[in-house]
């Protein structure tokens, strides 16, 4: 993974602060239980000003996860979609990548959060390259079937957004790279396809695209929605259902789908090459869609791009200083 490109600043409980200065008490709640829960979100430049890519229903989404596990946000909706694009424009970004975040504090200590536990919040944006590499893209991602499982249903909510959930992630991950792969995909608990590390999975075959359900313990992605939308406007039938693992070994594509990881064409699932041989023509028509978005070449008719606050006066002026929003 890249190493953070530390901004100048950053969002954290109701202040722009010096980065160096967004702090937590090792004894803080969420470090000790996995208790936060989060949002990455993409900010692409475009001929209008830089764009937060579906600010909204991230942010509806990191709410509807800290109700999942009883985490009142002491901020409210616009406080918040205001701190995320503002903390983009004081560290002069016109790209970005965006994790606003809300965990539980120092207080108390014991698996069941006191009422009394403070909830922090904190919005950090920094340049994050392409996830699984920039070639990747065109060529495309080499996989595996990772021997860990997601987690099973009424266990750990699939649905939130948690940080907890990412312990089985990065099991997942760590095994796939000590292979010698790019990438890891999980089954279920019912041995059927879930997801990867941290995107969803396309299954392209005979035109249409399929994919694993929300009830398969997946993350309900933007993107993968995005694709969802994009697809069905070109007349590519999507198909959300159950799929067991040998599909991957005869499909015509595949393809993840993730903020960090935008569309990425898979090259290969346990050594056995994809049918195109890595970027098919669905996958490359879905990309060209996509990034169309924010060149201006796919028009934006669904209020998906959010634009950040010009900047004042010149850039290094702009972020001389730290404010309180």
């Amino acid at each position: 993974m890249a190493k953070i490109k530390e901004p100048p600043f950053i969002w954290h409980n109701g202040e722009i602060k010096p980065w160096q200065d967004a702090t937590v008490h090792v004894m803080a709640h969420g470090l000790h239980y996995g208790s936060s829960v989060f949002e990455g979100i993409r900010v692409y430049e475009t001929p209008g000003g830089s764009a937060v890519f579906r600010l909204t229903d991230h942010l509806k989404r990191m709410y509807d996860s800290a109700r999942i596990y009883h985490m009142p946000i002491p901020y409210d909706f616009d406080q918040l979609h205001q701190a995320c694009t503002t903390i983009v424009t004081r560290n002069g970004l016109e790209h970005a990548y965006l994790r606003p975040i809300a965990y539980r504090g120092y207080g108390t200590m014991g698996v069941a959060p006191d009422p009394d536990t403070p909830v922090e919040v904190a919005v950090a944006a920094w340049d994050w390259g392409a996830y699984l590499g920039e070639e990747a893209k065109t060529r495309g991602v080499d996989v595996c079937i990772s021997s860990w499982h997601r987690v099973a249903p009424n266990t750990i909510p699939a649905m939130a957004k948690a940080g907890g959930n990412y312990l089985s992630s990065q099991l997942i991950a760590i095994e796939a790279h000590d292979r010698g792969f790019g990438e890891g995909i999980a089954l279920g608990t019912n041995g059927l396809l879930s997801e990867g590390s941290g995107e969803n999975l396309f299954v392209v075959r005979d035109g249409k695209l399929y994919t694993p359900p929300s009830g398969s313990s997946i993350l309900c992605g933007i993107t993968r929605d995005t694709v969802f939308t994009l697809a069905r406007q070109q007349g590519l039938e999507v198909v959300e259902q159950s799929l067991p693992r040998e599909m991957l070994y005869i499909a015509d594509e595949l393809f993840f789908t993730g903020t960090a990881a935008e569309i990425t064409p898979i090259r290969s699932v346990d050594g056995i090459e994809v049918r195109c041989g890595g970027r098919g023509p669905i996958t490359e028509k879905l990309q060209q869609l996509f990034f169309g978005l924010f060149d201006g070449s796919t028009e934006d008719q669904w209020g998906w791009l959010e634009y950040c606050p010009k900047p004042e006066g010149d850039k290094a002026s702009h972020v001389a200083a730290a404010v309180t929003v």
